[in-house]
């Protein structure tokens, strides 16, 4: 087999049907987020403003997080220096966990050295606790949910996205002995719309189910002291597993699970996810848990992060854009056209500074192609501004329709 050949065939489908994948090489600037530098290909450089970013919050260029890491880089050097098992547990990792454990409500929490990794390895260690143990799962479950869901090697049943109903018959033709398990998201990323928590713990109590909740995009975002949608809806004491990250909302690195301390006990002890991979630096645990107490009382922040997003979709809704809105702080626009998608993308970046990437296929289904915004706080009226002129005029130069969507 010519291998180079295969590479290249397998490369240029990507670059055929539109959706090949180009990082930007940019230099965030912290205290002056959003705002970056772009590092072009050609060697020069050009001021841009930064609208696909997951620093929901800005947290990442905080005074409080930066200051916990500059004291842990000092006093611990920069890295774990191993596993959690081998000399990779540090005070800092012991304060973060404490932390995350005080925000759910729960007994304790395991810090992974990222969310797709939490989830990954919980969801596919479960089936070793619980033998026999049948995974019921969300359609539209991140990519890190489906895997570990699919490497754990037990039953799954998947049930169409937010359907209750469907979920109900999938529970009811199942032996009622059986263990089980819900998993779903609070937020789900691409459309930003919301999961019937409530509804999915009650059906978990009727059929003796455990459940496990993604709450990556509402960590930080939701509750009273950032706890999430679960926490915002008083639903947290009904969730067994509580899945977050440290990387959006808290602006640092990593990945966690919220749990009784027994269920942390034994993922901790049977996932190799966990077991085998180096802890996170010193420096970053700090940061984190930082960030996380924090939050917990800068309402002020929270309220001024869904106050832009209101704005932003306001605005381009004014424009008669085809706006995907659940009422959450995520801002989809469709375009349905991944050729389309990238095409805006490169436009907004090159005449305009604005810098977000094409959402296209396989991350979400074809045909629906988007560009997705995700305003912050620390994105000021002239920008956004900026943001809506930009919009209506390219939407115009590429005749595309408007308003097709509508939540």
């Amino acid at each position: 087999m010519n291998y180079d050949l295969a590479l290249d065939a397998a490369l240029n489908r990507l670059h055929d049907e539109g959706r090949y994948r180009t990082f930007i090489d940019i230099e965030r600037r912290a205290g002056a987020f959003p705002q970056a530098t772009w590092r072009k290909p050609d060697g020069s450089e050009a001021p841009i403003t930064v609208w696909c970013g997951n620093d929901y919050l800005g947290m990442g260029q905080h005074p409080a997080v930066l200051a916990a890491m500059h004291e842990a880089l000092d006093a611990a050097g920069a890295g774990s220096g191993g596993t959690r098992n081998i000399s990779g547990t540090t005070v800092y990792h012991k304060r973060l966990e404490a932390e995350l454990a005080d925000l759910h409500g729960k007994e304790a929490a395991l810090v992974f050295t990222s969310a797709y990794v939490a989830n990954d390895a919980t969801l596919s260690t479960l089936p070793k606790l619980f033998p026999g143990l049948i995974i019921y799962s969300d359609a539209l479950n991140h990519a890190s949910m489906i895997e570990g869901v699919r490497r754990n090697g037990g039953a799954k049943r998947v049930f169409r996205h937010n359907d209750v109903a469907h979920l109900r018959e999938l529970l009811a033709a199942d032996d009622p002995a059986t263990p089980k398990l819900i998993a779903f998201e609070s937020v789900y990323s691409m459309d930003g719309d919301f999961g019937p928590i409530g509804a999915i713990c009650d059906l978990a109590e009727e059929f003796g189910a455990l459940t496990y909740i993604d709450e990556v995009h509402a960590v930080g975002l939701y509750g009273p002291r950032g706890g999430g949608v679960a926490e915002r809806d008083g639903l947290s004491q009904r969730i067994d597993v509580i899945n977050g990250t440290l990387a959006k909302a808290y602006g640092v690195m990593g990945g966690y699970i919220a749990a009784s301390a027994k269920m942390v006990d034994a993922v901790r002890s049977y996932a190799p996810g966990f077991i085998f991979t180096s802890s996170l630096p010193p420096a970053i645990a700090a940061g984190a848990a930082a960030s996380v107490r924090h939050l917990k009382t800068d309402h002020d922040l929270r309220e001024q992060h869904q106050s832009k997003a209101r704005i932003l979709k306001l605005r381009l809704k004014g424009l008669g854009l085809p706006i995907i809105d659940h009422g959450s702080h995520i801002v989809p626009v469709h375009v349905g056209d991944p050729i389309h998608c990238k095409m805006l993308s490169d436009m907004l970046l090159d005449h305009y500074g604005i810098y977000v990437q094409p959402i296209n296929y396989p991350t979400v289904p074809r045909g629906t192609e988007r560009l997705r915004f995700t305003p912050s706080p620390v994105h000021d009226s002239g920008q956004i501004d900026h943001l809506v002129r930009a919009m209506d005029a390219l939407w115009k130069h590429c005749a595309l329709n408007r308003a097709e969507v509508s939540a």
